[in-house]
């Protein structure tokens, strides 16, 4: 097994100056490190009950599809505003480098639903925060977060209402 570390790229100053962003491009590009990425985000939920992953875009969307396809449940795609074209329950929140709003149909969910939320990056935590809580307003089960990276040092598990629900592949 190799160290998908290497597989992700830093890129100084974007999307802002200050910001240390981190591209996973190569890691998607990479045939092996892409497997192994989504083998090691979903293997602690087969034996969990999931109905349902839910991703946020966009790069929730590529880790949350493959996911649901390798525990063979269905998919919803949390957008941002003004992305779906029926209903939504909309949420607000801040990010390292400004605010943004993401959606979700009102009909996405069935009550009691069990959800697994799919990210690429836990960050800040309002992205993640922010979908906790329309998963919560559509009456879904949170029953785990997984992500590929977690930025330990900007604290963003301490923003999800249950923290204890985050699985993070690598801590940088």
């Amino acid at each position: 097994m190799f160290d998908l570390k290497t597989l992700i790229r830093d890129v100084p100053d974007f999307p802002k100056p200050g910001i240390l962003f981190k591209d996973i491009t190569p890691l998607l590009r990479d045939p092996a490190g892409l497997a192994l990425a989504v083998e090691l985000m979903c293997n602690p939920y087969r034996r969990t009950r999931v109905d349902v992953v839910m991703g946020t875009e966009s790069r929730g969307f590529i880790f949350g599809t493959a996911i649901a396809q390798a525990l063979s449940c269905g998919f919803v795609p949390i957008r941002k505003q003004g992305k779906l074209p029926c209903a939504t329950h909309e949420v607000a929140y801040g990010l390292e480098y400004g605010t943004d709003t993401i959606a979700v149909h009102r009909d996405a969910l069935t009550a009691g639903e069990h959800v697994l939320l799919v990210d690429d990056l836990l960050a800040t935590g309002g992205t993640l925060a922010a979908s906790c809580e329309l998963i919560a307003l559509l009456g879904g089960e949170l029953v785990g977060i997984a992500v590929l990276i977690e930025l330990l040092e900007l604290n963003g598990r301490a923003q999800l209402p249950q923290s204890e629900l985050l699985h993070a592949v690598m801590a940088l």
